[in-house]
C-alpha cells in the first residue's frame, strides 16, 4: 500500500465516521498494566497514530507529558477541545504541531516525524497503530518507531485472530509477528490476553493482547 493511499484510506474513515477503533473510554488493559512502566510524574510518553483516544486524557491525568501523531487534524483538534485546552499551532516540516500544557500532538504522516521533534521519550504506548499498518509496511513502522524513541519501553495492545475470518484493519498481530518485528531490539513479554468485546466481537472471535517490549542491552542484540 502506497503511503498516500494509506493516508487517504484513514482520512476517509474519519470523514465517514467509520472509527470503530475509537474507544469511548481509556483502554482497560492500559489501566491494568500501566504500573509496569514504573514512570515518574513528568515522564514523556509517545502515542503513535493516537486518533482522539481517551487514553491521552488518562495519561495526562497521571502527571505525564504526552505526545502523539495522527493523520486526521480534526481528531487532534477534538482532543484539545475535550480537554478545554487552547493549543499553540505551528507548521513543522510538513507536520502541524499542536501544543498546550503537557500535551503535544502532530497532525500528519508518522514517517515524516523525526526524533528531534519529540526529544527524549521514556515510554511508548501503541494501542491502535501497529494493528492499523498494512503488513508490507510493518517493519518500516517498527524501525521508525524505534528510531524516534530510542530505548523507550513499549506497551503494545494488539489483536490475535484468524486473519482469514476478517479483512483488516485492525489486522491480527499474533506472537510470531510481534517477535519477528521486534526481536533484534526488544524482548517481548505477553502481559495479558482477553476476549475482545464491542463491535469487533460481532465480526470475529479475537483476543485483545497487551505486550511489554523492553529494549535489549547492546550485547544481547542479534
Amino acid at each position: 500500500m502506497e503511503q498516500g493511499m494509506e493516508e487517504g484510506f484513514w482520512q476517509s474513515r474519519w470523514q465517514e465516521g467509520r472509527i470503530g477503533f475509537h474507544e469511548g473510554r481509556p483502554n482497560a488493559l492500559l489501566e491494568k498494566h500501566f504500573d509496569v512502566w514504573g514512570l515518574e510524574p513528568g515522564a514523556h510518553v509517545f502515542v503513535p497514530l493516537c486518533g482522539k483516544a481517551f487514553d491521552l486524557d488518562w495519561l495526562l491525568a497521571k502527571g505525564l507529558r504526552v505526545s502523539g501523531i495522527e493523520f486526521n487534524r480534526q481528531a487532534v483538534e477534538e482532543v484539545f477541545a475535550r480537554l478545554g485546552l487552547t493549543p499553540e499551532v505551528e507548521q513543522s516540516d510538513g507536520l502541524i504541531r499542536f501544543h498546550a500544557d503537557g500535551l503535544t500532538l502532530y497532525s500528519g504522516d508518522f514517517f515524516a516525524l523525526e526524533a528531534s521533534d519529540l526529544g527524549p521519550v521514556d515510554a511508548v504506548y501503541d494501542r491502535a497503530a501497529l494493528v492499523a499498518i498494512a503488513p508490507e509496511r510493518r517493519q518500516g513502522y517498527a524501525d521508525h518507531l524505534a528510531a524516534l524513541t530510542g530505548r523507550a519501553r513499549q506497551l503494545l495492545v494488539g489483536f490475535n485472530y484468524d486473519q482469514s475470518a476478517m479483512q483488516g484493519p485492525p489486522f491480527s498481530i499474533p506472537e510470531a509477528i510481534i517477535r519477528g518485528l521486534y526481536a533484534e531490539k526488544f524482548d517481548s513479554a505477553l502481559l495479558e490476553s482477553a476476549p475482545v468485546d464491542g463491535p469487533m466481537a460481532q465480526r470475529v472471535d479475537a483476543q485483545e493482547e497487551i505486550w511489554l517490549l523492553t529494549p535489549l542491552a547492546e550485547g544481547q542484540r542479534t
